[in-house]
C-alpha cells in the first residue's frame, strides 16, 4: 500500500489528456468535519447587500470555508443584508456573541459584472480591521467567496488562508483512473487526465500551472509534466526501468525523481523538460519518495540502514543524513513550507499513521487516529495536512491540522480517492 512504485505493469490502454477547464467531473468530493479546534473565534458573516442577484450567495461560501477551518465559530445574524458602508449596530453584534463581523455590498457595474466591497469590523473596538474590493462575474461567486474567506482568515489569524488553493488527487472508479483537480473544499472537481492504467504521485509546480505525475499508459511508469491550462504535456523521465515519484524544486525548474536505470531505485534530478539528469545520492538499498524543502534539502525514504527511514541530502547531491530514529518504519516525508517540521507515515502497532516531527526539538506527534494513512501533503500555510486513508475499505481523503485537533474527511459516493497533493497559493 505504501510503495509508490507499482510492481505489476499492465497492458497499454487508452488515455485522455485534457485541458483543466474543458472537462467537468461528475464526482464531487463531499467534505465532513470530524473534529474541531478548541477556543474557536466567534465571527459573524452578515448577508451581503445585493448578493441575492447571484446564482448562490457568496457569504454561504465564506461561512462554510471559515467553519471548515476549525478555528472559527459562526455567529448567526439573520437574513437581513448589511452593506459595506451601512451603519453597524455593534451592540447587537456583541449581544450575539461575535467578536468581529464582515459586511459587504455586491452591485452591478454596468458591464455584466459586479463590484464587490467587503469590510471586516472589530465589534468590541467598533473599528475597521480591513477592507477588500474586487470585480466578479456572476458565475465566480465561489471563487469570490474563497478570496473573501482568505482575507478574513488572514486578518484574524495573521496567517494566509488557503481557501483559494486547489488540490489534486486520483479517483479510481472501476477500471478507470482520473487525475482530478478541485477547490480546497472539494468542489468544482475537474479531470486533467483519464486512463485505464494507474496514475500516481501528482506533484504541483510552485506556480500552480503544472502537475508532474507518473502514468503507466506506456506499460511502465513514466514521469510526465502536464500544463493544466492547455492540457499539453511532455515526458520528463522515461529511462530504462522505472521512473517515479516526481517532486518539484522550489524554483520550478527541476524535478527530483526516482529511477532504476542503473539498478536499484535511486534519487536523481532532471529538468522539467527531461534534460540534464543528475544523480543525487547513492546507496545499496532503495531510495524513493523525494520531497524538496525550502532550505535546499531533499528529504526521502530509504532502507539503506535496514528498515525504511527518512533521510535528507543537499539538493546538489552529497552525503545523506538520517532524520527519523523512532520506530522501524517511517516513510513518505514531506517538509513543511517553512522547513521547520516534517510529516511522514509511521507504523505504530500495525497502524500506519501521519506523524509530525519538529526538526529543531526532535519531538514527534501522531496526528491521526486512523490505520491506513498514506501520501501526506502540507497546505501552503503549513496549518493543515492532506492525506489518503481508508474508511470501510474505500479510499478517502482526510485532512488534519498540524496540532492534530481539527479533522476533515473528503470522499465521493463511488470510487476510491487517493494520491492527494495540496497546491500552492494562487498568484494574483
Amino acid at each position: 500500500m505504501h510503495s509508490r512504485i507499482l510492481s505489476v505493469l499492465r497492458s497499454a490502454a487508452p488515455v485522455c489528456v485534457l485541458a483543466l477547464a474543458s472537462s467537468l467531473a461528475q464526482a464531487q468530493l463531499a467534505i465532513e468535519i470530524t473534529g474541531a479546534g478548541t477556543n474557536r473565534m466567534p465571527v459573524a458573516i452578515a448577508s451581503f447587500e445585493g448578493e441575492s442577484a447571484l446564482p448562490r450567495a457568496v457569504t454561504d461560501v465564506v461561512r462554510a470555508d471559515l467553519e471548515r477551518s476549525g478555528l472559527f465559530k459562526m455567529v448567526e445574524l439573520g437574513p437581513t443584508p448589511m452593506g459595506a458602508d451601512a451603519p453597524v449596530d455593534f451592540a447587537r453584534i456583541r449581544s450575539k456573541g461575535a467578536d468581529s463581523v464582515a459586511v459587504g455590498t455586491i452591485a452591478p457595474n454596468g458591464s455584466g459584472r459586479y463590484q464587490v466591497q467587503v469590510r471586516l469590523l472589530d465589534a468590541a473596538k467598533q473599528a475597521t480591521l480591513g477592507s477588500q474590493a474586487m470585480v466578479m462575474a456572476p458565475a465566480q461567486y465561489r471563487t469570490t467567496g474563497h478570496r473573501i474567506a482568505d482575507f478574513i482568515y488572514e486578518k484574524l489569524t495573521g496567517e494566509p488562508g488557503v481557501f483559494s488553493t486547489r488540490i489534486a488527487y486520483v479517483l479510481k472508479s472501476g477500471s478507470r483512473y482520473e487525475l482530478q483537480i478541485a477547490d480546497a473544499d472539494g468542489s468544482n472537481a475537474q479531470t486533467a487526465l483519464a486512463s485505464r492504467e494507474p496514475i500516481i504521485s501528482p506533484s504541483w509546480s510552485p506556480d500552480g500551472s503544472r502537475l508532474a505525475y507518473v502514468s503507466f499508459e506506456a506499460k511502465k511508469p513514466v514521469v510526465y509534466v502536464h500544463s493544466l491550462a492547455t492540457g499539453q504535456r511532455n515526458v520528463a523521465a522515461n529511462f530504462k526501468g522505472s521512473n517515479s515519484a516526481p517532486a518539484w524544486s522550489p524554483d520550478g525548474r527541476r524535478l527530483a525523481v526516482v529511477l532504476t536505470k542503473d539498478g536499484q531505485s535511486q534519487l536523481y534530478s532532471v529538468s522539467a523538460d527531461g534534460s540534464g539528469v543528475q544523480r543525487l545520492a547513492s546507496s545499496s538499498g532503495i531510495d524513493t519518495e523525494p520531497s524538496w524543502s525550502s532550505d535546499g534539502m531533499i528529504y526521502f525514504t530509504s532502507d539503506r540502514g535496514g528498515s525504511p527511514q527518512v533521510y535528507r541530502v543537499p539538493a546538489g547531491g552529497g552525503d545523506a543524513q538520517r532524520v527519523t530514529f523512532e520506530g522501524s518504519y517511517n516513510v513518505s516525508p514531506r517538509p513543511s513550507p517553512d522547513g521547520k517540521s516534517l510529516v511522514y507515515v509511521s507504523r505504530n502497532g500495525g497502524r500506519f499513521q501521519i506523524t509530525m516531527l519538529d526538526l529543531a526539538s526532535r519531538q514527534t506527534q501522531i496526528l491521526t487516529d486512523s490505520s491506513k494513512d498514506e501520501s501526506p501533503s502540507f497546505a501552503p500555510n503549513g496549518r493543515m495536512v492532506l492525506y489518503a486513508t481508508e474508511v470501510g475499505g474505500r479510499g478517502v481523503l482526510s485532512a488534519v491540522s498540524s496540532d492534530g485537533r481539527v479533522k476533515q474527511r473528503l470522499s465521493v459516493q463511488s470510487g476510491d480517492v487517493r494520491e492527494p497533493a495540496w497546491g500552492p497559493q494562487p498568484r494574483n
